[in-house]
């Protein structure tokens, strides 16, 4: 059994991912990783560019005799999203992701991985590098900003690619090719706040933590709590029989992974802190019960905190929890026609308290754009009713399945022919780039597929090492095969 990523095979994707595990490439701090790709491509003596958004693009000319083959363009993005522990000291901007191989998975420790869309980076820059493949004309799209904004993506201009085939290498279940995919849009809700003139002592703070998360599109289905609404309900449920102030309630950190902690500051006078300290345990019992499935590892804390802060005014602080109460949050339909697929939900992904104001930003996906639209004229509606203003910010394209897709046809073909059984065809419930490089470049035929990776955008990331080698397989034959 393999103790390093050196000793696994294919020996140049592992060679790429290890590398990639020591350069920071946090959404939004691309650049370096960007660097690393350009030089690739300059010891390998092959063209490359940068856009000014940091979209880097390699070609690589076709094997002698497949010329005049169609070009394929092979796409992953260059970010991660950067999410750990609430114990582990770690610097994503400079500290390099330490990996270990548990059985025939490998895990960050207390970190992301970043084997999303890490290893899809590792295999492009594999083929890049190795010799031997068979292949037609090849471009490789390295693009920004995909877990924050498809920023990337939605900024690469008119001529930028030349290829006819995009295979896209950002899926997490080898053996199934992703045919298409849900749009979505981010909603900032900004409740404005009354503080109390004076400023309050006694404070203490609630910890909310231990909780699973994951990516707010593939796993929003699996009934896993939302520590933001979860620790709002017990503030809910502990204000009618103990007299506590809210100061400030912050939670989340990323729009697209379901939050996995929550912290509440609070002011309360010593004779109110036995009935606090109660009511909080008996709404939190309820929850352990209500989620013992799913949560196991769900806990909370209750300890002084030094200081004083303005807390809320009691009117503000009803409607504050009010307003977070009744805000959606998880699957609000299932696809009518493919089992198993969610069609709309939306994510109460994140919460910060200022000294006026409350943000909240929602995330909400759907495969029907009115689903979508109507699914945010909700969020709309409580902010009316609450008070709030809504910011509802423009979304991304969905990717419409296209079962008579010429690439789809020959590349179940190609699947059957290397490994001796039919590929599973599926639509996902979470956003990929090739909606908006589709709706950009019409006509371009695309196929996302990758190896099986658990658990993305949580500490609990981990890629099975088995399915990256099946999965280099493939896409090496695949590149064979669609330029014979």
């Amino acid at each position: 059994m393999a103790s390093t990523l050196g000793e696994l095979n294919p020996r140049l994707l592992w060679k790429h991912f290890a590398k990639i595990l020591t350069i920071p490439h946090c959404s939004g701090n691309e650049k370096a990783l960007g660097d690393y790709v350009l030089s690739v491509a300059a010891s390998l003596g092959l063209p490359a560019k940068r856009d000014k958004v940091g979209n880097v693009l390699v070609s690589k000319p076709a094997t002698p005799g497949r010329e005049g083959a169609v070009g394929a363009i092979l796409q992953g993005h260059l970010d991660m999203v950067c999410e750990k522990n609430s114990n582990k000291v770690h610097d994503f901007a400079k500290d390099p992701i330490k990996a270990e191989i548990k059985g025939e998975w490998i895990y960050a420790q207390g970190t992301t991985l970043g084997a999303d869309n890490g290893i899809g980076l590792a295999s492009a820059l594999a083929v890049m590098e190795d010799k031997t493949l068979i292949h037609g004309p090849l471009e490789f799209l390295f693009t920004v900003d995909e877990e924050t904004g498809l920023t990337g993506a939605n900024r690469i201009q008119k001529g930028f690619l030349a290829g006819k085939m995009l295979l896209n290498l950002d899926s997490e279940d080898e053996g199934t090719f992703t045919i298409g995919c849900a749009g979505g849009a981010d909603s900032t809700l900004v409740f404005p706040l009354e503080r109390k003139k004076t400023a309050s002592k006694n404070l203490y703070k609630v910890h909310l933590h231990g909780f699973r998360g994951g990516h707010s599109g593939l796993d929003i289905n699996q009934g896993r709590g939302n520590a933001i609404k979860l620790l709002a309900r017990m503030l809910g449920q502990a204000q009618p029989t103990a007299r506590f102030e809210v100061i400030s309630i912050e939670g989340g950190s990323k729009h697209n992974a379901i939050p996995r902690e929550a912290v509440a500051l609070l002011a309360c006078p010593p004779i109110q802190v036995r009935a606090m300290t109660t009511a909080l345990k008996k709404a939190f019992d309820k929850i352990k019960v209500e989620y013992k499935a799913v949560e196991a590892e769900a806990a909370y804390s209750l300890e002084p905190a030094s200081g004083k802060g303005f807390a809320l005014t009691q009117s503000c602080q009803r409607a504050l929890l009010d307003f977070l109460i009744a805000l959606p949050h998880g699957v609000v339909a299932m696809h009518p026609e493919i089992a198993g697929l969610t069609e709309t939900s939306t994510n109460l992904a994140i919460v910060r308290t200022g000294k006026k104001e409350f943000e909240v930003l929602c995330s909400t996906r759907s495969s029907v754009a009115s689903a979508l639209e109507a699914t945010r004229d909700v969020i709309k509606s409580v902010c009316a009713l609450a008070g709030a203003r809504a910011d509802l910010k423009d979304g991304y394209p969905g990717w419409m399945p296209n079962l008579d897709s010429a690439l789809l046809k020959r590349l179940k073909e190609l699947y059957v022919k290397t490994f001796g059984k039919d590929v599973e065809v599926v639509a996902v419930h979470a956003g990929l780039e090739c909606g908006i490089i589709g709706e950009k470049f019409p006509g371009m035929d695309m196929i996302s597929f990758g190896p099986t990776i658990k658990n993305p955008h949580s500490p609990e990331e981990h890629v099975h090492f088995g399915s990256v080698e099946k999965f280099w397989t493939f896409l090496t034959a695949a590149l064979d095969g669609l330029s014979s």
